[in-house]
């Protein structure tokens, strides 16, 4: 993946762990199981040590 691609999924990637952490944590309500949660986490930091730029403050990594 380039970057552009690359900068698309970080951003998809937060988005989505975020959600499920709150469905997670807050609402006691998980929809994908941990493993998949791990996966999708992995491939986050995958990409942001790919690309150190790409780091946030806000990231679940």
């Amino acid at each position: 993946m380039d970057f552009d691609a690359c900068r698309m999924e970080a951003q998809k990637l937060r988005r989505e762990l975020r959600e499920h952490d709150y469905r997670y944590h807050v609402l006691d309500d998980p929809v994908i199981d941990d493993q998949t949660y791990d996966m999708m986490l992995r491939q986050l930091i995958d990409i942001e040590t790919r690309f150190p730029e790409l780091v946030t403050e806000d990231s679940p990594t």
